[in-house]
């Protein structure tokens, strides 16, 4: 039986139009789900803002193992190094030339004539497999496009190097037996085409996206472009489905883990249906899943501690490198391994102390199993007392809050962590906030006997390496 290919295109459809959003450890955390699930592809948004997009491509291609992570380049080829710097170190990266081919789109999306198009299509797609071996060409709007300029398209793609070839319906207007017609008459008539594998994309306009996959199968397609959740794409549940219980009609398989499917799915759907009340700090949708991380020995070198903390978001310099080795070393000597909270916790005290911007000059919390829990906070900075009043889903959260409306910005939280570092009724409470800007991650570190007061100031100590590194003060 033949392959049939499916690339996720779930974190492609993120944004307002399609009703959800992901924070930036979820976008890494359905990268992995995906890849468990035994998707083929993993697609990715293109680097639009050059620090956090990149960062954020960085994070998720080591951490996809079995996938390809694919993520497109603008046709002009202006930002091909930027976008191989970050996907070069996934196990199997690819390297995508969308390129619009109605009429319509030329003229409003590259504004470019024709030949001009075919002409950077070319150079780029050219570039591209320099540095790449796996390079997609995507034809988008193409069952909108004049057929001869369409064909001349996929052949140019075709010659530069192109080793898979995506034809969209992106108006989603064709039946199936329409898009299986346009299909035949197209495939029959592009030279080369027998050399690479032929991918389709449809939008689900009428409905018919899940049965125009299924025609384009019939025609010998090999890749089918499709998304988790239900937005205007091809169902991957329904698709996964249907080729597991009717693909020998066609001999086709896939590699996708049907008994984990309706388990993935779900946990996907979570992240993706979960949406940041405007009211609370906390970004939520990751939940606990299995983790890689293994545990550390005092015997580790401090290039695999450097490599370790890497991995879990931070950027350090030599310096500050030096001083998490040696509080590692310290407390490896005493215990028989260190975990990722612990190693997050070595992070957060030891990394990039700086002068205070901001200071906690007190706190007045209300809460109750019968009233909304409210938070008063007071922070000085430069000699001036800011103050912030919020309520919220319990005495954290509204503290958390309170600090946003001080500072007025919402900054990502990407973990929270509290322990008790003693014992007896005076315990201490140690307590970890890793706060995310501009994809970086930032990590505070605070303890007082009362685990509010630890987790105010462990949020102001990350705040204030944020506003140290990011505005200088």
């Amino acid at each position: 039986m033949r392959k049939l290919y499916i690339s996720d295109v779930t974190m492609k459809q993120v944004g307002d139009a399609s009703g959800f959003s992901l924070s930036f450890k979820e976008k890494i955390e359905l990268a992995k789900l995906l890849d468990r699930l035994g998707v083929s592809v993993i697609e990715t948004d293109g680097i639009r803002r050059p620090k956090i997009d990149s960062l954020l491509i960085k994070s998720i291609a080591p951490a996809v193992k079995n996938s390809v992570v694919a993520v497109p380049v603008e046709l002009d080829g202006g930002n091909i190094d930027e976008t191989w710097a970050a996907l070069r170190e996934a196990k199997s990266p690819r390297l995508q030339v969308p390129a619009p081919m109605s009429a319509v789109q030329m003229e409003y999306l590259s504004r470019m004539k024709p030949e001009e198009l075919l002409k950077k299509m070319e150079e780029t797609i050219r570039a591209c497999k320099k540095l790449c071996e796996d390079v997609e060409f995507i034809a988008d709007d193409a069952s909108r496009s004049e057929p001869a300029f369409l064909k001349r398209a996929l052949e140019t793609a075709i010659k530069a190097g192109a080793d898979i070839v995506t034809i969209c319906d992106t108006a989603g207007t064709m039946l199936p037996y329409e898009f299986e017609a346009f299909l035949r008459d197209l495939l029959a008539d592009v030279a080369g085409i027998d050399g690479v594998r032929v991918g389709v994309s449809c939008a689900n306009n009428l409905a018919m996206a899940d049965s125009c996959a299924v025609a384009a199968v019939r025609c010998g397609v090999q890749e089918i472009k499709a998304a988790v959740r239900d937005v205007n794409t091809v169902s991957l549940e329904n698709i996964a489905r249907l080729i597991s219980e009717k693909g020998y009609i066609y001999n086709v398989t896939t590699d996708i883990r049907i008994t984990e499917l309706q388990r993935v799915i779900k946990q996907i759907h979570w992240i993706c249906n979960t949406v940041r009340s405007k009211g609370s700090p906390f970004d939520f949708g990751v939940q606990e899943v299995e983790d890689d991380f293994m545990a550390l020995s005092a015997h580790e070198s401090r290039a695999s501690v450097a490599m370790v903390v890497k991995r879990l978001g931070y950027e350090l310099s030599d310096e500050d490198e030096a001083r998490v080795y040696d509080e590692f070393t310290r407390i490896a000597a005493r215990k028989k391994s260190i975990g990722r909270k612990e190693l997050d916790a070595i992070v957060a005290a030891a990394a990039m102390q700086v002068p205070p911007t901001y200071q906690v000059e007190s706190y007045v919390i209300n809460t109750g199993n019968i009233i909304t829990a409210t938070a008063h906070l007071k922070l000085k900075k430069n000699e001036e007392i800011l103050g912030g009043i919020s309520i919220g889903d319990g005495p954290i959260d509204a503290s958390f809050l309170a600090i946003e409306n001080i500072v007025g910005c919402h900054y990502e939280l990407d973990d929270f962590q509290i322990q008790s570092v003693t014992q007896g009724r005076q315990a201490m409470a140690e307590a970890v906030v890793k706060l995310r800007s501009n994809g970086k991650v930032y990590s505070g570190h605070g303890i007082s006997t009362d685990i509010i007061g630890a987790s105010i100031r462990a949020y102001v100590n990350a705040l204030n390496k944020i506003v140290y590194e990011e505005v200088g003060v």
